[in-house]
């Protein structure tokens, strides 16, 4: 399997900030930003493996910057690291002020996409190869993220197995 780059998986949404977007705060609501970041990545890890992707796991997402209806919102994603099956892919949001230009980092995510075959199983992922500075960066401290995503996941499993699935009334 041939190796892609990662401008092979890169996508760009450029939105403008609605009234009807923002929370109490007058801000960009963040299930909304959250919406649209999930569908920029799963675009990218379709585009990379060219298989039908399933979200795995949202690993962080982290809101910098406030984005307000005086900006546009930019959400560019891209795969950064592939594991056998599985795809890391990066989302920058950058808010950018309609009137004076100025351009801001407003949130970074990483997310985590598998690749499924007819079957709906998991498939083998291309590589991915990193061209640019930030690019290469991503690629290179993917791994560390990776280890502490498998580490999480395994607490979330144990945290699971003492939840209750008792309805509320029922607890007492």
């Amino acid at each position: 399997m041939q190796p892609k780059y990662c401008k092979e998986s890169r996508v760009n949404r450029t939105s403008r900030v609605f009234p009807n977007d923002v929370n109490n705060h007058n801000t960009l609501f963040g299930g909304n930003l959250m919406s649209n970041l999930d569908q920029v990545a799963s675009i990218s890890a379709a585009r990379h493996s060219r298989q039908e992707c399933v979200t795995a796991s949202t690993d962080s997402v982290d809101f910098l910057h406030p984005i307000r209806t005086t900006d546009s919102v930019c959400f560019e994603s891209y795969v950064t690291w592939t594991g056998h099956s599985s795809m890391e892919v990066f989302v920058k949001i950058v808010a950018e002020n309609l009137k004076s230009g100025k351009r801001i980092i407003a949130a970074t995510a990483f997310l985590t996409f598998v690749a499924l075959d007819d079957n709906k199983r998991p498939t083998p992922v291309p590589a991915v190869i990193p061209e640019t500075e930030e690019e290469k960066k991503l690629h290179e401290t993917a791994e560390e993220r990776a280890r502490m995503r498998k580490e999480r996941k395994q607490k979330s499993e144990e945290l699971a197995a003492v939840l209750t699935t008792k309805r509320s009334w029922d607890l007492y």
